[in-house]
């Protein structure tokens, strides 16, 4: 972030929470830096302090208030869309445990800090405030705690998230209410290639302890199948009947999926795999949501990405030699497959390319 940047941040801080103190400013920055600022290592005693700290609130907030950095404040009212206090502790912990900033960076904003309040934009007496940030500075920054005046005044109840957790946050609410609804949960991740299909599916799988995750490129069509009325299919280069006799219909009777992934290399099936079903079952890939096949599923995400990026991030995976493969012929299957199936408007929810998998 700009100094620009920071200092707009903090007009905006004290605009919106004008009985802020200046430790109420310097937590704001502490934690556009360094995010959660402690480890967390029980997730489940997490949960309940969160479960704890909710029904001593009373009604909370339902704000997500981005900070001047990757990370944003999550107020604990969003557990109402359904969020459980569980999924909310293992993406606090989660955040928690990811790369921040340091000392220098927390520095830099502390002087654009120091330059407002000695211009007068904030209300706070010069001298003191400097001989308190020389104090911090000295005792090498401790975590700070916010002034009774702002937590008198706006009940603060929230957990700082990185800001990938917190583009999840709807499709993290519909798993736990589907979760909540049945006791096992089938979820399609659609989308084009580089879309980040394999990272959400991988996140998910961290949240959620007991998943099950297939991958729709198992069940690519082998040689013999490849023909051109097959092509010719919307989708029709996915080996879809396989994927619903091996994974779908068994995991959706609560029974192991016995299969053979498809080796790409090889052109041929591998030996066969046992998984059990899990509460929570992802099947991530392009076509996963076909039509035939969608009758399956709980819920279902489409992951957006524009062509521009989608193009980047394949020639940085793949390489100019196989990249321009996916440019050729890949690519555009999937884009017949998703006009003509509207594959976007069946699912459930669509999230959109600004989440940053990269940061994960």
């Amino acid at each position: 972030m700009s100094p620009a940047s920071t200092e707009k941040f903090l007009l905006e801080q004290y605009a919106g929470h004008p009985a802020s103190q200046l430790q109420d400013l310097c937590k704001a920055l502490y934690q556009s830096v360094f995010g959660c600022e402690h480890l967390i290592t029980d997730t489940s005693a997490a949960a309940e302090g969160i479960r704890r700290e909710t029904a001593e609130a009373g009604p909370c907030s339902r704000e997500i208030e981005a900070l001047d950095g990757p990370w944003s404040r999550v107020q604990l009212g969003v557990q109402a869309d359904g969020l459980t206090p569980e999924t909310l502790s293992r993406m606090f912990a989660r955040s928690a445990a990811m790369p921040h900033g340091g000392a220098d960076t927390l520095q830099e904003k502390l002087t654009v800090l120091r330059r407002l309040i000695h211009s007068g934009a904030l209300p706070y007496s010069p001298a003191e405030a400097d001989a308190e940030l020389d104090d911090w500075r000295k005792n090498g920054f401790p975590a700070c705690h916010h002034s009774d005046e702002y937590r008198a005044a706006y009940r603060p109840a929230y957990r700082v998230l990185h800001r990938t957790y917190v583009h999840l946050l709807p499709l993290l609410a519909a798993i736990d209410r589907a979760l909540a609804e049945n006791p096992r949960v089938l979820l399609a991740i659609e989308g084009g290639a580089a879309s980040g299909k394999s990272t959400l599916a991988d996140l998910l799988t961290a949240i959620y302890p007991d998943t099950a995750l297939f991958h729709a490129d198992d069940f690519f069509l082998r040689p013999e199948q490849r023909t051109a009325a097959r092509y010719a299919q919307p989708g029709g280069n996915l080996d879809r009947e396989r994927l619903e006799s091996e994974i779908l219909a068994p995991i959706s009777r609560n029974e192991a999926a016995i299969y053979r992934p498809f080796d790409c290399h090889t052109l041929s099936l591998r030996e066969p795999v046992t998984i059990l079903p899990g509460r929570l079952n992802i099947v991530e890939g392009s076509y996963s949501f076909h039509p035939e096949l969608a009758r399956y599923y709980d819920l279902s995400v489409f992951l957006d990405i524009s062509p521009e990026t989608q193009r980047s991030r394949i020639l940085k995976r793949n390489g100019p030699e196989w990249g321009q493969q996916f440019f050729d012929r890949w690519v555009p299957l999937e884009q017949t497959y998703f006009h003509e199936t509207d594959t976007q408007g069946r699912c459930t929810l669509a999230l959109k390319e600004e989440i940053r998998w990269s940061s994960l």
